[in-house]
């Protein structure tokens, strides 16, 4: 991955520095003062990042990532192990971090460092770099036959911010001619690009760009990274994924497209459109929903969402990922399998064989399968499914699959896997022809040294049923310790997205374990407009934010506190955020006195003002369906703007906690800052807890540490009296 999600991948070492950490695998010296999961435990923990296999399937390269709080920095660091977990080697051995591993051949392992690709033998001998690049790799992948790579480098952009004069060095104003003037949380004054390089003897030249001349972004923001670009078996071509577009047109459409880009003849073939150009005129103050760019003529030029292409490994086809509208970031997401004998596009998943999305996927060594993983009623399991179209669900279990390849040509799949009660590690999965009996061998415990001090809370499900009939699967977490004849304060947990699933996801900062542990009891919903529960419930949200699915929310959290004895209907909080701020924002307007308090964080407070503010105005647009100035908005729009949780100031009366990114460019700042402002005004008890150097997540270890003890102090004060 690109920037700064390799961050997300690193973990905290106890009071000390990264030189204390270089020779530590199993860091065994860490004692926790209690059985209790803390922040410092969470930041404590290393996360496991980019997972790699050799090509014959013996060796494997892995990624970890460590925080040391004290320095307030990360570590990124490489092992190899053998493909059953044996033969640990260490092949970091110094401060600096070392990430993104590939194989070159089944002995060497190339990797970033310093913005420069090196390579070290399995062994860990023999280090050297490989690039002399004038600028920093933000990834790379080397060709099958080892002759070529591929190199992401940013390059200058000016679409949309002028370059300042000059003779003005020092300036730090910017003339801003266009929107995606910033994105995410940055101003956008480069973008990065593919470039092509030859290796020699092992060296690795200077690359000549793919994109040249164009002023679209390969990978694409904020999160793609070298997954969006694939060669092909042969080596002779390269498929890219990117949205060619700028200003208004990229911030409102989400159409990006495959590409195909031959080495020889360095043309390029758009494989989602072929040679056909779209000329669809759109209003961009409304939801694409029902405009022509989405009209049935649209439908086999993939107008949608199209990344991440994989071609088989007998270069006979090509997948990627697609979603069929344009504007909607959270439609179904499909494998799309591209015939280049016949140029022909085949869905081997859709609604009618597998109703939820696939996230990630993997083809088998005869190219006649791929497998991918897919969320179903709370959980990310692994599937496959042939060119027939005919799906089978290989593992089940209370637990989350993160990623899946291809380990050998025996088969065995190579994956991470986590759950609510422990973070990433690594398995082989041996898929049976039987569905759901597949043999899974765990391969690395990277925090045995933790968990084994830890007690964890027990996970459950419940089924409630909803205020128009439906049954709706709910979590609930037990505090460690538990004793049913207790009475305890309960949280009730409002996912974002707002489509995003309440699997069995572990984070290291809306953790349920350490809520449990704090002596809460846990309530997680998977409400109205969630993936794994069918098309038709996922896009019941979109158009409808304060419908049913704050119903669904009031209905988890009554059931819980009717008819779990050990729940206290009198100290019950209210938490979330981006969407699920959203949620507590208005919750906190419509709870009639459910709740003693409540914690929003990133979340949208003012709807016509989000709806100008955001970066991503594709997404304003969608689920609001209309800008709010126009005078024949559907009732839809006029519902979600009448709705807004600013509008109901006036009913608030409960503490409530407000946590916002300044460079939260997605939900801004002012929504934190007008949210805590309201409720001082009014008199009721509030806090703001801002960061002026975080984004929509909060990513450096002391503040990761702010955020949690601010958390906690907070619910505490208001519901453990």
């Amino acid at each position: 991955m690109i920037k700064s999600l390799i961050v997300l991948a690193a973990a905290f070492l106890l009071g000390g520095s990264f030189a204390h950490s270089q020779n530590m695998i199993g860091k065994n010296n860490i004692q926790l003062k209690s059985d209790l999961m803390t922040p410092e435990a969470l930041w404590a923990m290393g996360r496991i990042g980019s997972v790699k296999p050799s090509p014959d399937g013996k060796k494997i390269a892995y990624q970890v990532g460590y925080y040391s709080v004290a320095e307030n920095k990360g570590h990124q660091m490489l092992f190899v192990m053998n493909s059953d977990g044996t033969g640990k080697v260490q092949l970091t051995k110094d401060k600096e971090n070392e990430s993104d591993p590939q194989w070159i051949g089944n002995d060497k392992i190339a990797f970033l460092r310093d913005g420069q690709i090196w390579a070290v033998d399995a062994s860990g001998s023999d280090r050297k770099q490989l690039s002399h690049s004038n600028k920093d790799i933000e990834g790379f992948s080397f060709s099958p036959d080892g002759k070529k790579v591929v190199l992401i480098e940013s390059i200058d952009y000016h679409g949309s911010i002028q370059k300042n004069p000059s003779d003005l060095p020092k300036a730090t104003g910017m003339v801003i001619t266009d929107m995606n003037y910033r994105h995410w949380d940055h101003y956008v004054t480069s973008i990065p690009h593919p470039f092509v390089a030859d290796v020699n003897n092992g060296v690795v030249g200077e690359g000549a760009d793919i994109l040249s001349g164009e002023p679209y972004e390969c990978p694409m923001a904020p999160f793609g990274g070298i997954e969006q670009i694939a060669w092909s078996p042969d080596s002779r071509q390269i498929a890219y994924t990117c949205r060619k577009k700028e200003g208004v047109d990229y911030a409102n459409s989400t159409d990006a497209d495959i590409y195909l880009y031959d080495i020889a003849t360095r043309k390029t073939e758009n494989l989602c459109k072929g040679d056909k150009k779209i000329d669809v005129v759109v209003d961009n103050t409304r939801s694409y929903k029902n405009q022509p760019v989405n009209g049935t003529d649209m439908k086999p030029f993939n107008m949608g969402y199209d990344v991440n292409p994989k071609f088989s490994p007998d270069g006979s086809s090509i997948a990627w990922l697609s979603m069929e509208r344009d504007g909607y970031e959270s439609d179904l997401n499909r494998i799309c399998l591209y015939n280049f004998k016949s140029k022909t596009k085949t869905y081997l998943t859709t609604s009618d064989n597998f109703d939820s999305n696939v996230d990630d996927y993997c083809w088998s060594a005869d190219s006649k399968t791929l497998y991918f993983i897919g969320v179903w009623h709370g959980c990310e399991m692994i599937y496959k499914v042939d060119l027939k179209r005919n799906v089978t669900q290989l593992t089940d279990g209370i637990f989350d699959y993160g990623s899946v390849q291809l380990l050998n040509s025996n088969g065995k799949l190579l994956v991470t896997r986590h759950s609510m009660s422990h973070p990433d590690d690594i398995f082989v999965v041996s898929p049976s022809k039987k569905e759901k009996q597949s043999s899974v061998v765990q391969l690395t415990d990277e925090n045995k040294h933790i968990f084994d001090q830890l007690a964890v809370g027990k996970v459950e499900q419940r089924w409630v049923k909803t205020t128009d009939g439906k049954d709706m699967q709910v979590w609930i977490i037990l505090p460690p310790h538990f004793d049913a004849n207790k009475k305890y304060p309960a949280l009730l947990y409002c996912e974002g997205g707002p489509q995003s699933p309440v699997s069995q996801f572990w984070s290291y900062r809306w953790n349920f374990q350490i809520m449990a542990a704090h002596g809460y009891v846990i309530v997680a919903p998977n409400r109205r407009g969630l993936p794994g529960y069918g098309h038709e419930w996922n896009e019941e949200v979109s158009g409808d934010w304060t419908g049913q699915c704050m119903k669904d929310y009031l209905s988890a959290i009554d059931d819980a506190a009717t008819n779990l004895s050990y729940v206290d209907k009198d100290r019950l909080g209210c938490v979330g955020a981006s969407f699920g701020g959203f949620s507590v924002y208005y919750l906190a307007g419509h709870h009639d006195k459910r709740f003693k308090c409540f914690i929003a964080h990133d979340g949208a407070f003012n709807l016509e003002s989000m709806y100008t503010d955001t970066e991503e105005a594709w997404f304003s647009n969608w689920e609001y369906e209309s800008a709010y100035w126009n005078k024949d908005m559907s009732e839809n729009a006029r519902r979600t703007y009448a709705n807004s949780p600013h509008r109901f100031i006036d009913k608030w009366d409960t503490p409530i906690l407000c946590i916002h990114g300044e460079k939260d460019y997605r939900i801004n700042a002012n929504q934190g800052m007008g949210a805590f402002n309201a409720a001082r005004m009014k008199g009721i008890p509030a806090e703001l807890l801002l960061f002026p150097d975080e984004n929509h997540w909060v990513l450096k270890p002391q503040n990761g540490i702010l955020w949690q003890r601010t958390f906690f102090n907070w619910l505490d004060r208001w519901l453990k009296k």
